[in-house]
């Protein structure tokens, strides 16, 4: 299995350096994980104390930074990796402050393993969620590191638990220790005898309740709202785009703001995005000082870093991701703000979605009927806003305190 594994690995490294000729962001990966040991070599001396984080992309990071920044502050003398495997986590984060280097992590052979923790040497490891790479993690378990996976989700139908996964399976018991989100996977790794394992909830409630600690303020934002009621887009995809634009062009309520905040930022889809809009709309990129935002309906936030703050300007959120099937987004961003959330209705892996769905403070849509019913609903009906929202931010702060029980075990 080992075998037909790493030939696997090979196999796509050379097919994704094919690709990565046409493909922008394959390409991103290609070239970073040319210099990843080169960067190592220059920033990790072998007497250096070192604390090790991986993540797959920019979710998993937010969602193990907590837990990160909680380290960083007990033991500053540590050096810290940061790495990731998708281009999409490493470009925005590659300058964190976390980090004294940041890498793409090298592809899952033998021999990069070797090199990569040869040269990185960690007294602790932290992976984040899901990313189980086998030879990397077997190669942790023969140097007996102390390795941990945090906020980890398992499913029955993953190959840790079928007959054919024991290679992919053994490299979990690598990490000395599994904190799991839920009780179910606690139960899957029980039952291939993996019994290091506690269930601490989700990081991500711990992550964004700090979002209410800093200062949210963003001057253009509380320019463009003056107080009117507002609606924000968060995460938009083409799919979720097809749900409200024809409620954006319709509505003749000048007295609600929508600020929408595109996945996709390349201009030709910015500007296919605003040639859609029938009203006053105005882009983030095409502003300046003279212009009085009040008179727009529209703000097309098009550019990165400020999402997290805007939520807290919204009385709506619509999530994106969940109308077609990308991926729903992180609807626990605009929850801690205490507002009502739309979704569209692909959410079924996504627990939180379900939860909330339940408990009556989102609401998923189907088509674009649903979501103008459900829209005006909630426009019009300040109780039934004011519940929702209260929902929601009741939901984050009971499930908020998995960094301490994390904490509690790396004391």
């Amino acid at each position: 299995m080992k075998l037909l594994y790493s030939i696997g690995i090979y196999i796509a490294s050379f097919i994704i350096q094919c690709l990565s000729l046409f493909n922008s962001k394959l390409k991103q990966g290609v070239v970073g994980r040319k210099n990843t040991f080169l960067k190592l070599k220059n920033a990790i001396n072998p007497e250096n104390k070192t604390f090790w984080f991986h993540c797959a992309s920019l979710g998993e990071y937010e969602q193990g930074l907590p837990v990160f920044e909680a380290l960083k502050v007990k033991h500053p003398d540590y050096k810290v990796v940061l790495s990731f495997f998708s281009p999409s986590g490493y470009e925005i984060r590659k300058n964190s402050k976390i980090a004294d280097v940041v890498v793409y992590l090298p592809l899952d052979t033998s021999a990069n393993a070797k090199h990569f923790l040869d040269l990185v040497n960690p007294d602790y490891i932290l992976f984040v969620k899901y990313e189980i790479w086998p030879n990397f993690l077997n190669e942790v378990k023969k140097r007996n590191l102390n390795a941990i996976l945090i906020s980890a989700v398992f499913r029955k139908d993953q190959a840790f638990f079928k007959w054919y996964g024991s290679y992919i399976k053994s490299a979990l018991f690598a990490f000395k220790h599994i904190f799991t989100q839920n009780e179910n996977s606690k139960t899957l790794l029980e039952s291939i005898n993996y019994n290091s394992v506690s269930v601490s909830g989700d990081t991500r409630f711990d992550r964004v309740s700090n979002q209410l600690k800093v200062d949210n303020s963003v001057s253009f934002i509380e320019r463009f709202k003056n107080d009117h009621l507002c609606v924000v887009f968060g995460s938009s995809w083409p799919e979720d785009d097809k749900l409200y634009l024809d409620y954006i062009n319709e509505t003749t309520n000048s007295e609600v703001k929508f600020i929408i905040a595109p996945h996709n930022m390349k201009p030709s889809y910015i500007s296919s995005l605003k040639s859609q809009l029938k009203v006053k709309t105005i882009c983030f990129s095409e502003l300046k000082p003279e212009d009085n935002l009040a008179n727009f309906n529209v703000f097309i936030l098009d550019t990165i870093g400020y999402l997290s703050k805007v939520y807290s300007y919204a009385d709506i959120a619509y999530v994106g991701g969940g109308a077609g099937t990308t991926g729903l987004h992180n609807i626990l961003e605009p929850a801690v703000f205490g507002i009502p959330i739309l979704i569209g209705e692909n959410y079924e892996k996504f627990p939180e979605a379900k939860a909330l769905i339940d408990l009556r403070g989102v609401t998923s849509l189907e088509n674009s009927t649903v979501f103008g019913s459900t829209l005006n609903a909630l426009l019009t009906d300040d109780v039934l806003r004011k519940t929702q929202g209260q929902i929601t931010k009741s939901y984050i702060e009971s499930n908020k305190g998995a960094v301490h029980k994390i904490m509690a075990y790396l004391n």
